[in-house]
């Protein structure tokens, strides 16, 4: 029984080593996660979620930031636009102020009578005139043609002049040295509102202007009137003159007219020309900070897009790889918390079989030692019994003994206790006999102390058969011994081998209690399962009482689902985060399709609608153009049609084709017109558009070059009716065309390199013709 213990304690104890060992294996080769980096990694995501709210907070920002920069940008472009047309226009009425009053400041009639003598390079008195602004024409009225007096040193210089006098009214001056005084009048003085620098122009314009005053209006005039002297005017700033006497009506009735007053405003126009160059500047300055700003915002706004897909892309890996750290740093501490745990297990099941083991080995020791102590005592009887029978005796019970510690070393108690009782018995037996021979011996001594040597020698013989009777009955007893000690031998090996053939018995039933156990779990398990689904187990019994349920299907479906289950790996603890991270981001694009989609829709519309209305104002001009080019081709050509046909069905995609057909041709294409009836054609087309939105100005370069003289005539007459309301400057070498001009301004180089500028007035030509 110790011996079959002893073994399913090694069995027992080899298994558990057998799976410490795996255990162990299983906890070396867990992939424990770096602390040290998980850590770094949950600093990181909390630097990157702040880096990412950062980036949020600083997009919304620019969000915010540059539709207000792009407002403010084109505000500052309109501006700009504004400032610009503003100076573009005082420079374009500059300008024209300027070339106006160059060409009439000085009378054409004057000009080569001035160039004679040498004064053309004199300036004009008004040109260093400057009065308070609305009272020019006032001046001009009382000045007259001495507004364009010239400046000489001396007045004696003109006696010259008296035999060759200038061709139109001329004035000299030469300015004193002071001015006396004028007493202050009733009225106020015209030369009052003069601003001179120059005394001495003071002092001529003060004697000249000797008798002028001025009045706020035309009625205050009349009403002043009887307080003037003889030789005295009041001028009001319309330039009408009231005397004493009389009203004269100003009106300006030569083309020098007005030159005072164009001269103050060209002045007053360089002037806010210079204003409005640098309110233009600042403008143009500001436009080009707010397009820095703004392009420096939408850069801005594109990284910091970028900078907040990245930090949040970073921020959600970084999350994505702490989750899972944090998931295998839990998994391997619930393993290693699991494995420890079966470890220790492990550990208390191999001390207490260490425990058992060394209980054996004590009662191994223990039944040794009794085993040795009846060994001895044993050995004591058999001296004893060798002693009390000899040599014989002793030989074999020393034979017996070794036998009996050679076969019967692990026999139990049971046998040593009956060897124990046998040995008493014999012990007992023996001192009976010892007792007895004493007895016998002592009563043989009485009886050889009163016997004779013949009774001594009778008496020895009987006792010797007595001694040979009791020998031969002790080996008798003594063969018995021995054969129920080899019965008891066999007895004992039978039992071991019943016992080993128990072995296997008592494992199959350990492994069917381990089986009963697993299936009473199972069932407990299953049974909760069904209860938690709440199901009809009388009626899932009857199923498959009936065969309805395929038991072996069922465990092959469990089978399988346990195999996904196991497919499907560990559980992801951050998958709800996750997905709560994905329906955020789907809410997000989804707004931001939305917000796409409505305005593609706008931009759509918005298309659609100037499509539209480019249709409409497309069709409505090609229309009217066409219309113009109609009855101007005859016009042109005397006969004939031309017509515009668009050269396919949708009008913003297609051409258009110049239909021409002068008088006595029917030509298929324009390219089979000569080079004048092509130039005509394009003059009748060009002319057409322009009466679409005409001009007050139409420059032409030489356009009748290539026609002869029939069509320059047309051509002229043309120009002539359209010339009512826009006024043509136009540049010929043919004479037919330079008859209908009212102005001939000609270009000569009577020397090498020196170019002159001769104008003709063509009324005034035709009046001094017929004069003469």
């Amino acid at each position: 029984m110790l011996a079959a213990d002893q073994r399913n304690i090694d069995e027992q104890s080899r298994q558990l080593t057998l799976r410490r060992e795996k255990l162990a294996a299983d906890r070396n080769a867990l992939a424990a996660p770096d602390e040290a980096r998980l850590v770094n990694l949950q600093a990181q995501l909390a630097t990157a979620q702040e880096a990412a709210e950062t980036a949020d907070a600083r997009l919304h920002e620019l969000q915010d930031q540059v539709p207000q920069l792009d407002d403010d940008r084109r505000a500052k472009q309109q501006d700009v636009n504004t400032q610009s047309a503003r100076q573009a226009d005082l420079s374009a009425r500059m300008e024209a102020l300027k070339a106006l009053q160059e060409k009439v400041k000085t009378d054409g009639k004057l000009r080569p009578w001035l160039a004679k003598h040498g004064l053309d390079g004199l300036q004009g008195l008004w040109s260093r005139i400057h009065i308070e602004q609305g009272w020019e024409s006032a001046l001009e009225a009382a000045l007259r043609e001495r507004l364009n007096s010239l400046e000489v040193s001396r007045l004696d210089m003109v006696r010259s002049f008296a035999n060759d006098a200038p061709p139109a009214k001329l004035a000299f001056y030469s300015p004193p040295q002071a001015g006396v005084p004028e007493a202050a009048g009733a009225l106020p003085r015209l030369a009052d509102l003069l601003r001179l620098n120059d005394a001495g122009q003071k002092a001529l314009l003060v004697d000249w202007l000797h008798g002028c005053y001025t009045a706020a209006s035309f009625e205050e005039a009349l009403a002043s009137r009887d307080k003037l002297k003889a030789g005295e005017v009041i001028f009001v700033k319309s330039g009408h003159a009231v005397t004493a006497h009389s009203v004269s009506f100003f009106a300006q009735d030569s083309e020098q007219a007005g030159l005072l007053a164009r001269q103050q405003e060209i002045e007053n126009l360089e002037k806010q020309l210079r204003a409005q160059a640098l309110i233009s500047e600042e403008a143009r300055s500001a436009l080009v900070r707010a397009e820095a700003a703004y392009t420096d915002a939408s850069q801005r706004l594109v990284a910091a897009r970028r900078d907040a897909a990245e930090t949040q892309s970073r921020a959600h890996e970084l999350q994505v790889e702490t989750l899972r750290l944090t998931q295998l740093a839990e998994q391997t501490r619930a393993r290693t918390e699991q494995i420890a745990a079966d470890l220790a297990e492990v550990d208390a099941a191999l001390g207490e079989l260490q425990e058992r083991r060394v209980t054996a080995e004590a009662r191994f020791e223990e039944l040794d030692m009794q085993l040795a102590d009846s060994q001895e005592r044993h050995a004591q009887f058999d001296d004893r019994v060798i002693e009390a029978e000899r040599a014989l005796a002793a030989c074999r019970e020393q034979q017996r003994g070794l036998e009996r510690q050679a076969q019967e070393a692990g026999f139990a108690q049971r046998s040593l206790a009956a060897r124990r009782a046998e040995l008493g018995r014999a012990i007992e037996t023996a001192q009976q006999q010892a007792l007895a021979v004493a007895a016998e011996d002592e009563r043989a001594r009485e009886e050889l102390s009163r016997l004779t040597d013949a009774a001594a020698q009778a008496g020895l013989q009987g006792a010797l058969a007595l001694k040979l009777e009791r020998e031969q009955a002790l080996g008798a007893r003594r063969s018995e011994y021995d054969d129920l000690t080899t019965k008891l031998r066999a007895s004992d090996e039978r039992r071991l081998q019943l016992e080993r053939a128990l072995d296997p018995m008592r494992q199959r039933i350990t492994e069917f209690q381990l089986k009963e156990q697993a299936a009473r779990l199972g069932f407990e398990q299953y049974a909760q399962l069904l209860a938690d689904a709440q199901a009809d187990v009388d009626a899932v019994a009857k199923s498959i009482a009936e065969g309805n349920v395929r038991l072996g299907g069922l465990q092959g479906e469990i089978d399988r689902l346990h195999r996904e289950i196991t497919a499907l790996g560990a559980v992801n603890l951050a998958a709800l985060e996750e997905l709560t991270t994905a329906r955020e981001r789907k809410q997000f694009l989804d707004a931001q399709s939305a917000d796409l989609n409505e305005a593609m829709n706008t931009l759509e519309d918005a298309i659609k609608k100037i499509d539209g209305e480019t249709r409409e104002l497309l069709a409505g001009t090609f229309n009217t153009v066409n219309e113009h080019f109609g009855k101007m081709f005859p016009e042109l050509f005397g006969g004939g049609n031309a017509r515009l046909v668009m050269t396919g069905e949708e009008i913003l995609d297609s051409g258009v084709q110049v239909m021409a057909q002068p008088p006595g041709k029917k030509n298929q294409t324009i390219h089979l017109l000569s080079g004048g009836e092509k130039a005509l054609t394009a003059i009748a087309l060009v002319f057409a558009i322009f009466q679409l939105n005409p001009a007050p100005f139409c420059l032409l370069d030489e356009v009748d070059a290539p026609l002869d003289d029939a069509n320059t005539e047309r051509y002229a007459k043309l120009v002539t009716s359209m010339s009512r309301g826009t006024q043509f400057l136009f540049i010929s070498h043919n004479k037919i065309a330079m008859e209908m001009a009212e102005q001939l301004i000609g270009v000569t180089m009577q020397e090498q390199g020196v170019s002159r500028i001769v104008a003709v007035d063509m009324e005034s030509a035709v009046s001094l013709a017929e004069a003469a």
